[in-house]
Formats: C-alpha cells, sequence, structure tokens
C-alpha cells in the first residue's frame, strides 16, 4: 500500500513527541545492525529503555501491541545487546518498552507500553 512507509514515519514522530512528554530523553533513532534494528533508543530516568513502534489505521489486525511477537522480542533483544556490547553498558539497567499508535477516526491514539516484555532468545 502507498504511503505505509511515510504512515511508519509519521507514527514514529508521534511516538518520539509522546515519549518526550513524559519524560524521556531519546538517544536513537532507527538504531540498525545486521542483526535488525530498533525503532528508538530513550533514557527514562536511570533506566536504557529500547522502544519498539507499532501502528495501525484499524483494529482489523488487532491491537498493534500483538505485533511484538516472540520472534520480533527475539530481533530486538539481539539489537539491544549488540547496542549495549557497543556502547559499554553491559551493566546498565534496560527494559523493553512498546509504544503503540492507533489512528481512529483521524485521531491517533497513543499509549506507552513499559517492560513490555523481557529479553528474549538469548539462549
Amino acid at each position: 500500500m502507498v504511503g505505509d512507509k511515510a504512515y511508519g514515519l509519521d507514527s514514529e514522530k508521534l511516538a518520539v513527541g509522546h515519549l518526550r512528554k513524559k519524560g524521556y530523553k531519546i538517544l536513537e533513532r532507527n538504531y540498525r545492525t545486521r542483526l535488525g534494528e530498533i525503532d528508538i533508543i530513550a533514557r527514562h530516568k536511570d533506566v536504557l529503555v529500547f522502544v519498539e513502534v507499532k501502528a495501525r489505521r484499524s483494529l482489523r489486525y488487532g491491537h498493534p501491541k500483538l505485533a511484538v511477537t516472540p520472534a520480533k522480542q527475539r530481533t530486538l533483544s539481539r539489537v539491544a545487546i549488540a547496542y549495549l556490547k557497543d556502547n559499554g553498558g553491559l551493566n546498565t539497567r534496560a527494559r523493553f518498552d512498546v509504544v503503540t499508535v492507533l489512528n481512529l477516526d483521524d485521531r491517533a491514539q497513543i499509549e506507552i507500553f513499559p517492560n513490555a516484555f523481557e529479553l528474549a532468545g538469548m539462549d
């Protein structure tokens, strides 16, 4: 569908603004490695936060938070470990949050789900 990439970028901008209002300091956006990508890396109080943004225009396929599957969690976990290794932060407190952007009736409903999942697939 045309416009999906732009929609995703717009949704990430909305998520960044919402996170900032809630006291998150944005450190990185679209952090990429050969292992995958993390949408946003932020600091919230004394915790490093890896944020996955999921956006939907309807609930036809369920709530956007359900799109963070176990496979996606494993990918995010691997990228987060790589980030921590590269930035000397293996002893840093960290967590995974999911931010959902649901556009119903041309109004964005934005929710933050702190500690959305634990480090996954590191066996």
